[in-house]
Order: structure tokens, then C-alpha cells, then sequence
């Protein structure tokens, strides 16, 4: 089992979780997380040990986030495909992710991990400079790694079209895609 998969596990994505974190709301307002927590650690310089309530507050972001909106209608937008990439990934123990995907990944999650290095540093000393520079090398190497989650997503769906999203499960009068509802009377719209 993948670190990225007992992660994964830990905020709770089993199937259903990893479809409402795929909603394009879900992954981009997740991007803010890291700066919110930063700026609660910095607070402490002005709010003393009362910055502990808005640390508590950005930590519960962080762990509810995944799981805050509903299901992806589709899997269009970038953000949704890098999620599922991302699945993908994560899951990679049990279906093996093509060869040539397999090193980049894996190099953006250590030029991020030594992001959070230089931001730790620069929350620890108070500094401004390497607060932000090992937030914008954290994000940048993050962001980047969901690039290429979409082009895993991307490959992998299209050897395996059963990889591919097909929205969320479908039910009497609820939405599938956009502007289509099932309902008493109607047919279910192809794909």
C-alpha cells in the first residue's frame, strides 16, 4: 500500500469521498489550505496562544475539505482529472501506472517536501521570505504534480475506458451532467 493511498484513507476517500473531492470545487479551494494554515502559525505573533483557534480551524479545513461538496457531475475540468489521476496514482500497487509516468511524480513530491522545509523554517523564525518561497515552491510543485495526475488520468482512460469517471450514481429526478435529470417518465440520457 502507497503512502499516498493510507493518506487517502486517513481523509476518509473511499469511492464515494474520492468523487466528492474530485468536484472541481473540492481540489481548487483545497490550494488555499497551506496558506490559510501558514498565516493561522504566523498569527501567534499577534494573537499569542490564541492563534491555537485558528490553527484548530485551518487543520479542520484540511481534513473536512476532501469531503465538503458533492459529487463531480463529469470528469471535464482539469482539477477533477488530476483528482482522479491522483486515485490513480495512490492506487498504483494494484494497478500498475504506465512506465513512463512513474518518476516525475515521484520527483514533485520531494521538491514539495523540501518546499515544506524552507516554509517551516521561515514560520519557526518568522520571516517572510522563506514563508513564501516554501509556499510557492510547495503549491508550484504541487499544482504541477496535479498536471500530470490529469496526463495519467488521461492515459490510463483511454487504455482502460473502465477507468474512466462516468459521473455520480444516478437516481429518480436527480441531475446526470449537465442540464439532464432522470425522473418518472423520462429515459436515462446516453453518454
Amino acid at each position: 500500500m502507497s503512502a499516498e493511498s493510507r493518506l487517502a484513507r486517513v481523509f476518509g476517500l473511499d469511492d464515494r469521498g474520492w468523487t466528492r473531492h474530485a468536484n472541481p470545487w473540492s481540489g481548487w479551494t483545497r490550494v488555499t489550505c497551506l496558506p490559510l494554515l501558514a498565516l493561522a502559525i504566523w498569527s501567534r505573533e499577534w494573537l499569542g496562544w490564541w492563534s491555537l483557534a485558528p490553527i484548530a480551524l485551518a487543520l479542520a479545513w484540511i481534513f473536512v475539505n476532501p469531503r465538503a461538496f458533492g459529487p463531480a457531475r463529469d470528469d471535464r475540468a482539469w482539477m477533477t482529472r488530476g483528482v482522479f489521476g491522483e486515485r490513480l496514482w495512490s492506487n498504483r500497487g494494484k494497478v500498475p501506472v504506465p512506465e513512463r509516468h512513474r518518476v516525475v511524480p515521484n520527483v514533485l513530491n520531494v521538491v514539495s517536501l523540501v518546499g515544506v522545509v524552507v516554509l517551516v523554517w521561515g514560520l519557526v523564525a518568522l520571516d517572510v521570505w522563506p514563508t513564501l518561497l516554501g509556499m510557492t515552491i510547495t503549491v508550484g510543485a504541487k499544482l504541477w504534480f496535479m498536471d500530470r495526475m490529469v496526463t495519467i488520468y488521461h492515459d490510463m482512460a483511454a487504455a482502460t475506458p473502465a477507468l474512466r469517471y462516468r459521473g455520480p450514481p444516478v437516481g429518480p429526478g436527480k441531475r446526470m451532467g449537465p442540464g439532464k435529470r432522470v425522473g418518472p417518465g423520462k429515459k436515462r440520457a446516453r453518454h
